[in-house]
Parts: structure tokens; sequence; C-alpha cells
């Protein structure tokens, strides 16, 4: 069974993350951020939607029509459309980014945004000379953790601090919710916004986040912690394939991208290993959220200093 949930990760990593972003970020530049926190959304959307589905076809016909129903609403909904009717990039069809048309790309508007959002073009190996790529891989390597510890034994943890388990499955709820606000709320920010600087706010609600399950007492805390961590969470989510498309640009996206989504993933797994291991080294979360909200510190740290790259006169990677 494990090995089979291994196969079934991996299978699912590459293609959503490279895959929906990469053709997210082929066609928006100046939309980027719009267009990503719908994606995000769509997601969320999904994960909730999904174990709807599957329990009312068991209900009906036991669990192998719950696969089946899964496996059915993936090819209708996630395979079809897509084989059928995406393109890989706009030029494909005489089409630039954020426009219908190429000729459109004269307009006024679009000189403003190609001026005040150029398009940077990095190869991998020019991505990996600059401190900009190591920066964004420990902000992930940071954050990560944090993301797959804290969630996955958060309802644990809040009825260890005398939380009822109805209350904390509904605070659990908040903590989602609190995640498309968030991811809503990147969608919206102004492309002028240097991307640095909202993954290090969002580095700060993980950190506050964190710290506060920490003395949870009340259902009002429990509350109050969830809807911190949840906008940490739903930021994480939307800004990083962002941050990798406005730092790298859009050629060489899922090739650098696929560098950061290889460390994640074991990022991810080595959260919640970390945090069971000090639960039953020390019989609570309180190390392991310490360690968390030290973590979240840092990435706010290492987010400030990954300043965006560009390559200088004698193709040698340069900041702005």
């Amino acid at each position: 069974m494990n090995s089979q949930t291994g196969i079934a990760r991996m299978n699912w990593a590459g293609p959503f993350d490279l895959g929906i972003y990469g053709g997210v970020n082929n066609w928006f530049v100046a939309r980027r951020a719009f267009a990503t926190s719908v994606a995000t959304l769509a997601q969320m959307a999904g994960l909730i939607a999904m174990p709807l589905i599957a329990q009312l076809a068991m209900m009906q016909h036991g669990w192998r029509a719950g696969w089946l129903a899964i496996g059915s609403v993936t090819l209708l909904i996630g395979f079809l459309p897509v084989w059928l009717f995406m393109v890989r990039r706009p030029e494909d069809l005489g089409l630039v980014p954020d426009r219908r048309a190429a000729d459109d790309a004269a307009d006024g508007a679009t000189k403003a945004a190609q001026t005040n959002y150029p398009e940077p073009s990095f190869s991998r190996k020019q991505s990996i000379g600059t401190s900009a790529f190591w920066l964004l891989l420990l902000y992930t390597v940071l954050v990560y953790p944090v993301q797959a510890g804290v969630s996955l034994h958060q309802a644990a943890h809040l009825i260890e601090r005398g939380i009822g388990p109805t209350t904390a499955a509904t605070i659990v709820g908040t903590f989602s919710l609190m995640s498309a606000v968030a991811s809503i709320a990147c969608g919206l920010l102004p492309r002028r916004v240097q991307i640095r600087y909202p993954l290090a706010l969002i580095g700060g609600f993980l950190a506050a986040g964190t710290l506060t399950m920490i003395g949870i007492s009340s259902r009002g805390q429990g509350y109050f912690a969830a809807a911190l961590f949840g906008l940490g969470i739903g930021g994480v989510l939307t800004l990083l394939p962002i941050a990798w498309a406005d730092y790298f640009g859009r050629a060489n996206f899922a090739a650098i991208r696929g560098i950061a989504l290889s460390v994640q993933v074991i990022a991810q797994a080595a959260g919640p290993l970390l945090s069971g291991a000090l639960h039953d080294w020390t019989g609570s979360y309180l190390r392991s959220l310490q360690c968390f909200a030290l973590l979240s510190c840092l990435s706010v740290v290492a987010a400030l200093a990954a300043r965006r790259p560009t390559i200088g006169p004698h193709g040698r990677a340069a900041l702005d």
C-alpha cells in the first residue's frame, strides 16, 4: 500500500504542478497572479469534490464504485478537455500572452505591460547560477515541512489540547477556507509589488499561526490559529509558481521548476515525519510546532533576500 501511495504521489505531482502551472505561466504574464489564483482555487475545489463523489458512489455500490467514480471524473474533466483543447503556448496560435492576437501587441496597454513586466528567459543552467534560484529553493525547503507537518497533525494536536473532535474538524475546515481566501487575495496583488515581499508576508503568517497553535486552550484560539495558518498555506500554493515564472521566465519553466518540485516533495515528506518523531519522543506536539515556527521565521529571511535576477551583457547572471 505504501509503495502504491508513493507511485500515485509521483504521478500526481509532476503533471499537476508542472503541467497546470506551466500552462498558466505560458499564457499569462501581466495577469499571471490572477490566473494562478484561479488554478489554485480549482485545485482546492477538486480536493473537496473528489471525496464527496467517491463517498456517494461507495454508498450506492461499494468501494469499487468509488474508485471507478474518481477515475471517470478524472478522465472526463481532467484529461479529455485538456487533450482536445489545450495549446501549450499562445505563440502556437499566433497569439501573445494576455492578449487575443499578436497584432494587438502594438496597443498601449500591452506595451505598458511589456515595459513593467519584462519577460526574462533563463536556461536551467543560467538559473542555477543565480542566488535567487537557491534562495527560492531554500524558501521551499523551509515552508513545505511546515505545511505538511502542521496540516497532517493539526486535528490530533487540537484534541490533545482539549478541543472536541467535532470542533477540531470544523477548525480544520476553517484552515481550508482561509487558504482559499489567501489564494483569491494573491490573485489581486498589483504586479508592481515585488513577489519577494508577499512571500515574506506569507512566511510571517505561517510563523504566527504555528506559534498560536502551541498554546491553544479554547475554540476561539483554535479558529484564530487555523485562520492565520490557512492564509499562509494558500499564499504558498499560489505565490511560489508565480515567483519561479517571474524570476526565470516561461521558456524553461518546467525544467527549472522540476528541480524545485523534487525538493518540495521531499520537504513535504519530512514535515510529518519530524512532527511524529518529536511527538513520540516528547509526548506532545510542542517541540515540533516550535521547530516549524523557527523554519517559518527563516523563510521570511530567505524570501526577502531572493531578489529578481537578470542576465548581464556577457551572459552572466546578475541582480536587478
